[in-house]
């Protein structure tokens, strides 16, 4: 029996050496390269643009004593814009990035601006504007960005020269005016790296921002002197851009992560 025991087993090794022997030899596949993620940490710049609307509540003051003198209109306009800025973002807790920027915008969003006493109205331009504050969002994937932002501005506004209603020439005019005031918004920024096509270091945002003015009195003379008007109109803007920049960051590269 122990003889027959040993014989099975002899062969049992025997068969097996001679199977292994019969395989083909193992294969080693090699690993793909490893993906390169985007590092929101560091300063970047931007150039696009985009267009916009603004509304105004309008309405006539005394100009000798500033009390009201007619009810609030609603006026408004529209245009484009471009606009240039930079920034500094910092990534933290792993997906959320929040940041400090500067930006400014010039263009032509133009519309009416009325004195309603006298049926006077005239043409009122937004030319510029810039915008310093922060932003803060989450990355909803490696290279997508969504985020909320806020802040302070200022823009400078043309002058406006009156006419009676559908009716020229000229009658009263009033100066060019800046105006302070906030602003919120928000949008999505995303690597270029997509679809296969290489863009180290580019990037596209898309933003909304609103922002309101305060309030303002025109002084109103008579079209061609210096004499006052008896009434000035008032001008308090809100004015709302849809806009979309490309970014270049300046230390795109972030932490290797392999792919499996």
């Amino acid at each position: 029996m122990k003889r027959l025991l040993l014989a099975l087993t002899a062969a049992a090794v025997f068969s097996g050496s001679a199977f292994a022997a019969d395989l083909a030899p193992r294969t080693y596949t090699k690993a793909p390269p490893p993906v390169m993620v985007p590092s929101w940490t560091g300063f970047y710049i931007f150039g696009g643009g985009g267009g916009g609307i603004w509304d105004a509540d309008n309405y006539s003051v005394i100009t000798a004593t500033g009390v009201p003198f007619t009810n609030t209109q609603r006026m408004g306009g529209d245009g484009w814009f471009g606009t240039v800025g930079a920034g500094y973002d910092w990534q933290f807790n792993g997906s959320w990035v929040a940041g400090v920027f500067a930006d400014g915008q010039f263009g032509s969003i133009r519309g009416s601006i009325n004195d309603t006493t006298f049926n006077l109205t005239g043409s009122e331009k937004l030319q510029d504007s810039w915008a310093a504050g922060v932003r803060l969002g989450y990355l909803v994937a490696p290279n997508v960005y969504s985020y909320v932002n806020g802040g302070y501005t200022g823009s400078h506004w043309s002058g406006a020269n009156y006419t009676l209603l559908f009716a020229s020439p000229f009658v009263t005019s009033t100066g060019s005016f800046n105006r302070n005031g906030w602003f919120v918004g928000g949008g999505v920024e995303n690597s270029l790296n997509i679809f296969g096509i290489s863009a180290p270091g580019w990037f596209m945002k898309t933003e909304y921002r609103a922002s309101l003015y305060d309030r303002v009195t025109l002084p109103e003379t008579v079209f061609g002197t210096s004499i006052p008007f008896v009434t000035s109109p008032t001008f308090k803007p809100f004015v709302e851009t849809v806009s979309t920049s490309l970014v270049y960051r300046f230390n795109w590269t972030g932490p290797v992560v392999a792919k499996y």
